[in-house]
């Protein structure tokens, strides 16, 4: 099997958006994910897209996967994903896990299944967030491991340049998509699936090194994670409603 680009997370929301995007525009798109239901019925929409299901927090399953794919696909986007929230501060250590093995391990894993295939022309993607820029309540899990995937996105990129590899760190606000709608608080300028897509591919076309959408949105977070840390807490306590 082998494809222009790769794409985990793909069966739904924003992977799902681009693994068509991509399609659509004539790239051969090998789309990953865990539900082979979900991805045979992705697969149906384009004939451009093939499928792989595996889970990413199994690392002999990835490496199995992924050892499939010949030649390695130029363009590798990391988008998996997941969410959880912790309550009053109440630290639950199993919770942390679950969420870090995706969004953190299960990015690890496609990398050291892929990594001895890299070359010159490869081009790493990691979908972060902008969760990762400011201390936000109740997002103690799913922000650390976002900011975990910043630095080794960021790390990464000088440790890689030499052997010519790209890396682009994605980091959307919110996007409407099924993780997103369980979310019960209020999601300031939330975009579309279909805007984030145009954000990610023009970013990646343009080989930038960070794309953060919505502009305003992201350039807010990031002008407060400029301030000390006590004014950054007092900006967001107020901003999300959890002042004293």
């Amino acid at each position: 099997m082998s494809g222009d680009v790769l794409i985990t997370g793909a069966s739904s929301g924003i992977g799902k958006q681009l693994a068509l995007d991509y399609a659509n525009a004539g790239s051969t798109v090998i789309a990953c994910g865990q539900s082979e239901e979900r991805l045979a019925a992705l697969s149906q929409q384009n004939d451009n897209i093939r499928t792989l299901a595996f889970d990413v927090t199994d690392l002999a399953a990835t490496q199995c996967a992924f050892d499939a794919l010949s030649p390695l696909p130029k363009l590798i986007i990391l988008n998996a994903g997941t969410c959880e929230y912790i309550e009053h501060g109440q630290i639950d250590s199993a919770l942390f896990k679950r969420v870090f093995d995706v969004n953190l391990f299960g990015l690890l894993h496609c990398l050291e299944a892929m990594q001895d295939r890299f070359d010159d022309q490869t081009h790493l993607t990691f979908v972060g967030s902008t969760a990762s820029y400011v201390p936000l309540p109740r997002a103690e899990a799913y922000g650390a491991s976002k900011a975990a995937l910043s630095y080794l996105a960021q790390t990464l990129s000088i440790d890689l340049a030499p052997r010519g590899v790209t890396v682009t760190l994605v980091s959307p606000g919110f996007v409407k998509t099924p993780l997103t709608d369980k979310n019960d608080f209020p999601m300031p300028m939330i975009v579309t699936p279909e805007v984030a897509s145009e954000a990610i591919r023009t970013g990646i076309a343009r080989k930038e090194k960070e794309v953060h959408f919505p502009k305003k949105f992201s350039l807010i977070l990031k002008t407060i994670s400029l301030l000390p840390l006590s004014i950054q807490q007092s900006v967001i306590r107020k901003m999300t409603g959890k002042a004293a």
